[in-house]
């Protein structure tokens, strides 16, 4: 899977992919990852790329040319590409839609947008899924494509050990347990619940299922 990012701080992703499941995904070439930063395609000698919305608004609003000549940078004749536009109003983000980005795409492109949001003539020129990862708004799309590059590269085969242990193919709760039994905190004890030490699988999914409603 490639990764292709268009973003005014390319820096701001060093931090994360430098850690964990990314990171080994990344040195087993499970992943790669690219960086196009619209100031490069502009041709102003101060390489600005921002200007004021027509029709009047508070803040600045990203220019279509230098976005879509990034985004063109990045698609060149490439297949199996999908475009991804981050949006409060978008569709919501999924285990689906990432495991559809898995199964069918190649190359992911991420276009990250800044300040009041990004000239609408660009989704005009490029097809794209307008997608949210939640209900709030977010300073830029940066945070964004890390939580759908951290989501779909642990589906990629070979990045995570096994297949169970994508949380979705399992029953899992959101409460898990570990050593010692028995916790003293304060003159206080707190305990493993009992089913997760009696070896019955069978009560334990139970268990782990009611937990997960």
């Amino acid at each position: 899977m490639h990764f292709h990012i268009v973003t005014l701080f390319p820096e701001s992703f060093s931090s994360y992919l430098g850690t964990s499941i990314l990171s080994r995904a990344l040195e087993k070439k499970k992943i790669k990852v690219f960086y196009y930063n619209p100031r490069d395609f502009t041709a102003d000698k101060h390489r600005r790329v921002d200007h004021r919305p027509y029709g009047g608004g508070p803040g600045m609003v990203l220019e279509a040319e230098a976005v879509i000549k990034a985004i063109a940078k990045a698609k060149g004749r490439r297949k199996k590409v999908k475009i991804i536009f981050f949006s409060p109003t978008g569709g919501l983000f999924t285990n689906t839609y990432a495991e559809n980005l898995v199964k069918k795409y190649t190359h992911v492109i991420f276009v990250c947008g800044r300040y009041e949001g990004v000239d609408a003539r660009v989704k005009k020129v490029f097809p794209m899924d307008d997608i949210s990862i939640g209900p709030y708004i977010l300073t830029g799309g940066e945070l964004a494509a890390l939580v759908i590059m951290d989501t779909t590269t642990r589906r990629i085969p070979g990045v995570i050990g096994t297949y169970e242990s994508l949380e979705e193919e399992r029953i899992a709760s959101s409460d898990v347990y570990t050593r010692p039994e028995i916790l003293f905190y304060k003159g206080k004890k707190y305990k493993v619940p009992k089913v997760l030490l009696s070896g019955h699988h069978k009560n334990i999914d139970v268990w782990r299922a009611k937990r997960e409603k």
